[in-house]
Parts: C-alpha cells; sequence; structure tokens
C-alpha cells in the first residue's frame, strides 16, 4: 500500500501532464441503479453517493434512514450521520437530497476503488404503525484519490490522506505492549491549537470517526466540537481540525499529521447577486508554495461545465485571496421560500454550490484536494404585498388584486367590516375570492365585493355623490409551518348615484295632500313640515301613508303647520311647507313650497243688522295674538280668540260702524286693526310692529216697495263713449330677488352685480284703476351708455318674446294675485343674467342700461297684434332689429322706458 501512494507521487508530474485524460477516465462512474420506487433516484457524483426523493414520498411525513452494515441495519441519527460521513438537505415541500461519504462508515470498499452503498427509508406517514419502507443499494467507482482529500459537507468535515507515514525513528516507533497486538489506530492528538490526547475509543466516543482503508486514513469531525477550532483565513470565518494519528504496524508506530479547513462564512449578498468567497489559499491546510490548477463549481454536489455556468449566470474567479462563486438569486437551482418574521412577508433564497479545487505542492507529496458543499441562504427579503386596484364604480363592485406570493402562501380567511370568513364562506356570500397562478408558481388573490352588500361603509360627501369604502384584511398562512401574516387594504369609489326625494303636492277644499317619492337613500331622511319635524304622532295625525316606494300625507289648511298668506272677501291662501333633510349632514335634499286658495266666508251679514267676522293672523304679522284686535271702536273685542282666529259679533250701528248709501242698496262699514296707543303701555302697541287692517262690509237692500212700468223702444244706434287723451305712468324697477317683494331704491343706484348673477326686472303700469288695461312688453335691449339708440346694443327681448340668439335666455315670470298686486295684467316680469360688453376681449364698459318699448291693451276690444299676449304674436318675421325698429301695433297706446345703470362687480 505505501509503495503504491509513492509510485502515484513519483509520477505525477507525468499524470498532472495528462491532467485532461486522467480526468476523462477516473472520475466515479455514474453507475445509477434501478430503484424500487419512482420517487427515488441515486447517483454518483465523485466521492459522494447521493439519493434524491422528490417530495411526493416524503411531504408531510417523518423520514428516518438506516444504513445498511452486512446484515444489520443502523439508524443514522444526525449525530451519528455526523460522525460516519452522510448528510441530508430538505426543502420545506419534502424534495430531500441524502449524501453519504464513499468513505463513511457502513460502505463497502474494495480497494478503495468500487464502493457499494446500502440504505433503507422509512416514511411514517400517519401513525408509527403506518410505515412505508424503501431499500436502497447503489455501488460507485472512484479511482481519483488525491494524496489528500478534504470534504466540507454541511454537518462534518473529513479528511484523508494516503497511508504514506511520516516516519519516526526515535521512540515513537516503541509500540507499547506487545508486538502480537492487532495493527490499527492506536490514539488521536488533537491540536486546539493546545494538544489533547485520546485513544480511538474515547475520540468516537467524543463523536470522531477514524478509520483505515486498504489505501487511506480518514479522519471525520462534526463541527462545532471541543477540539477544533475558529480561524479567519483571508477575512473568512473557517472551522479548523488538526489532528496527528498514531497507527500501530507490524514494523513499527506510524504517525500521519492531518488538518481539515472548512468555510464557515465568506458569502456576501448585494442587490440580486450571492458572491461566496473562499480563501485562495487556506494556511490551516497548506504549507511551503502551491499551485492552483484546477477549479470547478457546481449545484448540489454535482460539476456544472463551462456551458452550464455561463447558461445559468454563475461566474467563478479568483483573486490574490479569494476564489469567488458569484451566483445570481433567483437561480432555477434553488428554491424561495416565504417567511413572516413580526407578521410581515418576507422571502429567502436558498441555494447548495459546490466548489472543487486541486492545489498541487511544489516540494511535498501533500497534494490537496479540496470540495466543499456549502448551502446558502438569503437573509430574510422583505416583500409587502401590492394592492391592484381595478375597480371600475359603474360596474357597482370592488375589485383589487393582492400578491405576489410564493406557492407556499394559501389565503386563510378576509375580515371584513362585520366579521371574519374564511375563502369558502367569502364566495358563499358572494363575494368572489380567486387565486391565480402565474408559470413560475406564484400567484396573486382576486377579491370582488358589490357596492350594496353591509361589508361596505357608504358616506355622502356630496348631495348627489356617494362614497364607498371597502377595508378588509387577508389574512396569510405560509405552508407547511403554518406561520401567519395579514395584509390591510382600504379602497374608496366615488360614484353619483343618488337619487333624491321628490315632493309633490295638491289642495282639494279642505287639505294640502303631500306625497314624497323615495329616492336610493330610501327613507335616511328627516321630515319637516311647516317648520314642525313630522314626529310619529303629528305622523299619525296627518294619516301617513307608505309603502316601500312612497309615503304621504295629509294636512288640514287650518293646521298649525300651514301659514295663512292672504285673506279675500270669500277665500283663504294657506302655505304648506315641506322639507327633506339629511339628519347627518343637515342637507336639504327636496323642498316643497305649496299655496292654494280655500273656500273661508269671513263676514256673515244677518236680516237684524248683526254681523259676523272673523278676523285671521297672516304669515306677514307673525307676532299677531288676535286677542289684540279691535274693532274701530277699541273697546269691541273679540267675543273668541285663538292664536290664529279671533271672531267678531256685533251691531250694524255699533262699534264704529260706518253706513253708506247707494241707489238700492246700503252698506255698513267697520275695520278690524290693530291700534297703537302709547298710553296703554301694552306690548302689542309697539310701532315696529305690521300695520294690520280688515275691512268689514254688509250690503242690505233698501226696503222700497215701486210699481214701475216700462216698454222698451229700438234704439237707431249704439251708444259710443267718447275718445279723450290722458296720461298713463309706467315704472320699471329691479327686484332684490327672485320673489318681487323688495326693490331697489334710488340711493342704491348704481347697483353692483357680478357677472351672470341674475336681475329680476318688474315694469307696472301705475296710477290706473282701469281692470281692462294690459301691459305688454314689446321690445327690451341694453346698452353702454344712457341714449336709447346708441351703439353697441344687445337685444333682450324682441317682438315680446325673448331673444333666442343668446345662449342665456330671458326668463318671463308670472304674476299672481297678493298684497301688492290686486290687477296682474298690469305688472310684467322678466330675469336675465348680468353681461358684459367685451371687444377684443377687454371690457368695454362696466356700467349697463336697460330700455323697453311697452304696448298697453284694451282688453275689451278684438285682440289683434301684439295685443293678443305676450309672445303670442308669432308671426313676424326678420332679423331682431328689423322686428324692434319696424314693429307696428293697432294697440291703444305706446310708451318708452329706461333703467339704470347697472355695475358689472369686478
Amino acid at each position: 500500500l505505501l509503495l503504491h501512494c509513492f509510485m502515484w507521487q513519483s509520477k505525477k508530474i507525468l499524470l498532472w501532464n495528462l491532467i485532461v485524460a486522467l480526468f476523462a477516465s477516473g472520475q466515479a462512474w455514474p453507475n445509477i441503479s434501478p430503484q424500487p420506487s419512482s420517487g427515488l433516484k441515486a447517483d454518483c457524483i465523485a466521492n459522494l453517493m447521493r439519493l434524491t426523493l422528490d417530495e411526493a414520498l416524503a411531504v408531510g411525513n417523518q423520514l428516518e434512514v438506516e444504513a445498511l452494515n452486512g446484515t444489520q441495519y443502523i439508524l443514522l441519527t444526525p449525530s451519528l450521520a455526523a460522525q460516519c460521513g452522510y448528510s441530508m438537505e430538505s426543502d420545506p415541500w419534502g424534495n430531500t437530497r441524502i449524501y453519504a461519504s464513499l468513505l463513511g462508515c457502513f460502505v463497502q470498499n474494495k480497494d478503495d476503488k468500487i464502493f457499494g452503498v446500502g440504505l433503507k427509508l422509512k416514511i411514517y406517514r400517519h401513525s408509527p404503525s403506518d410505515v412505508v419502507s424503501h431499500d436502497v443499494a447503489q455501488t460507485c467507482s472512484y479511482t481519483r484519490w488525491a494524496p489528500r482529500e478534504v470534504l466540507c459537507d454541511r454537518n462534518y468535515m473529513e479528511i484523508s490522506t494516503c497511508m504514506a507515514p511520516q516516519a519516526d525513528d526515535s521512540q515513537l516507533n516503541t509500540i507499547p505492549g506487545t508486538f502480537e497486538e492487532v495493527s490499527g489506530i492506536w490514539k488521536m492528538t488533537f491540536f486546539t491549537p493546545e494538544p489533547m490526547s485520546m485513544v480511538l475509543k474515547e475520540a468516537q466516543q467524543a463523536g470522531y470517526s477514524a478509520m483505515t482503508t486498504a489505501t487511506r486514513v480518514v479522519v471525520r469531525s462534526p463541527y462545532n466540537t471541543a477540539e477544533t477550532y475558529s480561524e479567519a483565513v483571508a477575512g473568512v470565518p473557517m472551522e479548523v481540525l488538526k489532528v496527528s494519528i498514531y497507527h500501530k504496524a507490524h514494523d513499527g508506530l506510524n504517525v500521519f499529521n492531518l488538518a481539515a479547513a472548512c468555510p464557515t462564512g465568506g458569502v456576501l449578498f448585494t442587490g440580486d447577486l450571492i458572491s461566496w468567497h473562499v480563501p485562495h489559499r487556506v494556511t490551516p491546510l497548506l504549507d511551503g508554495r502551491i499551485r492552483l490548477v484546477e477549479m470547478n463549481m457546481g449545484i448540489d454536489g454535482l460539476r456544472l461545465d463551462s456551458a452550464q455556468m455561463a447558461a445559468r449566470g454563475y461566474y467563478l474567479s479568483i483573486t490574490d485571496f479569494h476564489i469567488i462563486v458569484e451566483i445570481p438569486i433567483g437561480s432555477p437551482d434553488g428554491y424561495y421560500k416565504s417567511h413572516s418574521p413580526a407578521f410581515q412577508y418576507h422571502i429567502t433564497y436558498t441555494i447548495e454550490p459546490m466548489l472543487e479545487v486541486f492545489w498541487m505542492a511544489d516540494q511535498t507529496q501533500q497534494d490537496t484536494r479540496y470540495k466543499i458543499l456549502f448551502p446558502i441562504t438569503t437573509p430574510p427579503m422583505p416583500r409587502p404585498p401590492y394592492t391592484d386596484d381595478r375597480t371600475v364604480p359603474e360596474m357597482r363592485e370592488f375589485k383589487l388584486y393582492v400578491g405576489i406570493f410564493l406557492h407556499d402562501v394559501e389565503l386563510r380567511n378576509i375580515t371584513f367590516a362585520t366579521g371574519v370568513l374564511t375563502v369558502e364562506e367569502s364566495n358563499a356570500r358572494g363575494f368572489t375570492v380567486q387565486q391565480h397562478v402565474f408559470a413560475n408558481g406564484s400567484s396573486v388573490f382576486s377579491l370582488k365585493v358589490p357596492f350594496d352588500t353591509d361589508v361596505i361603509f357608504k358616506h355622502n360627501p356630496q348631495v348627489l355623490v356617494t362614497t364607498y369604502t371597502l377595508s378588509v384584511v387577508f389574512g396569510f398562512v405560509i405552508l407547511p409551518e403554518e406561520s401567519s401574516f395579514a395584509h390591510a387594504v382600504k379602497l374608496q369609489a366615488y360614484l353619483q348615484d343618488v337619487v333624491l326625494p321628490t315632493l309633490t303636492g295638491t289642495c282639494d277644499q279642505d287639505q294640502f295632500y303631500i306625497t314624497v317619492k323615495y329616492g336610493s337613500q330610501g327613507t335616511n331622511f328627516k321630515t319637516m313640515v311647516g317648520g314642525l319635524d313630522l314626529t310619529p304622532e303629528l305622523a299619525e295625525a296627518y294619516k301617513f301613508k307608505g309603502n316601500a316606494t312612497h309615503g304621504s300625507i295629509e294636512v288640514p289648511y287650518t293646521a298649525t303647520s300651514s301659514a295663512f298668506e292672504l285673506i279675500t272677501a270669500n277665500s283663504i291662501r294657506a302655505r304648506l311647507d315641506v322639507l327633506v333633510w339629511d339628519p347627518i349632514t343637515n342637507w336639504i335634499l327636496s323642498d316643497l313650497f305649496l299655496a292654494c286658495y280655500f273656500p273661508l266666508t269671513t263676514t256673515r251679514c244677518y236680516p237684524n243688522g248683526t254681523i259676523s267676522a272673523l278676523a285671521v293672523k297672516v304669515e306677514s304679522v307673525p307676532n299677531l295674538d288676535p286677542s289684540w284686535l279691535t274693532l274701530k271702536d277699541q273697546s269691541c273685542m273679540p267675543v273668541s280668540s285663538n292664536d290664529r282666529f279671533a271672531q267678531f259679533i256685533f251691531n250694524a250701528d255699533s262699534c264704529g260702524t260706518t253706513r253708506t248709501f247707494f241707489d238700492h242698496y246700503m252698506m255698513y262699514e267697520n275695520e278690524i286693526g290693530l291700534y297703537y296707543n302709547a298710553e296703554k303701555g301694552l306690548t302689542h302697541t309697539s310701532p315696529v310692529d305690521p300695520e294690520y287692517r280688515q275691512i268689514v262690509s254688509c250690503y242690505y237692500v233698501v226696503n222700497d216697495t215701486q210699481t214701475i212700468a216700462f216698454h222698451a223702444k229700438s234704439r237707431l244706434y249704439e251708444p259710443k263713449a267718447e275718445i279723450s287723451s290722458g296720461q298713463m305712468t309706467v315704472q320699471m324697477r329691479l327686484a332684490t330677488d327672485s320673489s318681487y317683494q323688495e326693490f331697489y331704491e334710488a340711493e342704491d343706484y348704481p347697483v353692483k352685480k357680478y357677472l351672470r348673477e341674475p336681475l329680476y326686472f318688474e315694469v307696472e303700469l301705475v296710477q290706473s284703476t282701469d281692470p281692462h288695461l294690459a301691459l305688454i312688453l314689446d321690445n327690451c335691449w341694453a346698452t353702454l351708455q344712457k341714449e336709447r339708440t346708441s351703439l353697441p346694443s344687445w337685444d333682450i327681448i324682441v317682438a315680446s318674446c325673448a331673444y333666442s340668439g343668446d345662449g342665456y335666455a330671458t326668463v318671463f315670470s308670472t304674476v299672481s294675485v297678493d298684497d301688492r298686486v290686486s290687477v296682474p295684467s298690469r305688472y310684467k316680469r322678466f330675469s336675465m343674467k348680468m353681461f358684459a360688453f367685451i371687444q377684443e376681449d377687454q371690457v368695454l364698459k362696466h356700467e349697463v342700461y336697460v330700455h323697453c318699448d311697452l304696448v298697453i291693451c284694451d282688453t275689451t276690444s278684438p285682440a289683434e297684434g301684439i295685443c293678443q299676449g305676450q309672445c303670442s304674436n308669432l308671426a313676424v318675421k326678420g332679423t331682431p332689429t328689423q322686428m324692434r325698429r319696424g314693429q307696428s301695433t293697432t294697440s291703444t297706446y305706446q310708451k318708452q322706458i329706461s333703467f339704470g345703470p347697472i355695475t358689472l362687480n369686478s
């Protein structure tokens, strides 16, 4: 055997010159034997045997490995595996690799050339009795042994050397005991670096393995034992084993000095690259001058050629101090794994590179092959999930994607505003949850939630706009360890989808009938009737009826909710104000102001001269107490009163009643009023109270009986009234708002208005009591100057109609009878938007004057031309200017009027 090692050394120069040939002929034979299960694969990779199990066999199960020792199987515990040269790597999904050193325990070794490995795999499924066994037998051939071989596996260091002993002619050759003792390893001295000696049995009990084969001495040590130590070599932390083996032989005692050094660090992570640094010169192993003559890298124990490395993006380089292996993070030879430190989503990447180096010593026989299997896992890299909001509000559902996750992440539940639901429960509720898997195995999860569900929070930032908010927390677990993490998502969508409630109403002779049509918010509103909240008690009094879409009430016009606006001889005009409002935002959602005339006789005249009068409190005197009212004779008080009415009963010849005689009748007249008398010191005598007057009149036919005879005589002609002339007065005023109750006075001019602010004009025929006169606006226009014919000008009303060439058309308003207007035909009201004259985008002047041509018509004459009514003479053709200047009319009277200035407020 010694001769064999020396011969190998004497021929090394020749052999190294033929290194390529040796590499081709001396590599381990890939002697792959069929295995009893399709999920197992065994192969030989240099000085290792590798057994691969796919996840279908091992996932979710407990795996035990036994080694065949002759006819018996020995259970490989973790400590025994490290001592005997076995290692195992398994990813989280059960893909497992088992490595066995060809110089390990229980390996059948034939002349250090042929090696047989026998293993039994026991897979426990659900119970100790539910076990499946697989027997594995693999034969490998390996002859490329270097004088010294160092193997760094994940759980042990192994060094073997040719049995070319370092002979010592001193007393070391004196073997204790007799020469008849069995030869073999006697003791081991470890250097930590202080020497520490043990006999073989003690070393084995301490976890070490030492043995001899046909040509080699083998020592194996687990990591982190008492007799190993750490040392930094070129900045790389390494664990070092130095030991001297004392071997007894028949010809004396041989000593073998062995050393192994394996890296425990040297990995750098920069961006998406792993850089693994191994010392160029491992000083605990190498003495004297050496040359690095061969360098290879591989994955999972298997060498890669240069083409395979280039295809994967691997790079192997050397510097003065290091051998550097660079591996892109994400290479297909490794795998990603999910983690959840602090319940946050992270991933790691794991790969097991191999580095094999051959150093040639110049002056010693210690040529060294150095092989490292070095699993690398990156630190946890944060990968916060992203949320892709693909919601289309018009589709009325939230749609979102959450990801990206590795294939070991499972969505377990979702927390909604109403509680936690599993994925199955979520789908059952109509919330569509799906997983979308990509080609590389990663996935995203999608969720669809309709707007109209109870898990959506709804809010109205504006009257017509609804904000929909979805707040969910996705609960994930990482398999197989079942660690958990969560991801919160809050989405908002805005949609102008609010349908407001609408109010409509009608009247009969006694009541208001109000109907509300619910909008999209249902009945989530409050109702106010005449300033009073519609409480359940008031709703019952008003005979409320409702269904899913509508509600209605019936309100008597005499109810406290109504307001009295005007009293006539035989009717009363009452108004009911109804508001629908949001109690949270106080927004008015809809309103209705319904005014109707109801029959009411306020005065009754009896034949015996008794007069009954009913006084009514109207809205214009809100502070009036009807009991304060009196007749002209202030001693005549109401016979009865409440907060809205006062009843008077008196004789025609009392209480200051006056009498007036006419041809055939006589009129008795009195007046109900609120008379101020400061001397009385009464609270209701303040002069700031509005005036209240109600005339009470009774007509009696004169009590006279006569016999009259007459006969008819035809007239020669119908009587005609003489035509005469007189002055009629018209005025044009600007109202402060659309109610036309208040107007700007002379001291208010020029009135300032903003651009496009409404202007409310009223034209009135004043100082005329003839009810047969009607006022018609013929043409109206605006100018910059006070003169009616100045230019430029802009038409407002043409041929009694609103000018159609204006984008902001003039609007006519209906005039009704009220306390100020007794004959509506003598009034005309229209509104327009404030504007300015511009030229080349510059305002010419900030003042505007308005001029009108108007016609006063006699409604008793046959209507023709413009007297047919405002905007009813549709036969007039021509341009606005032609119509304005050339209009002819048969009306009885024409007038011109101007108004202004109105100033544009800039």
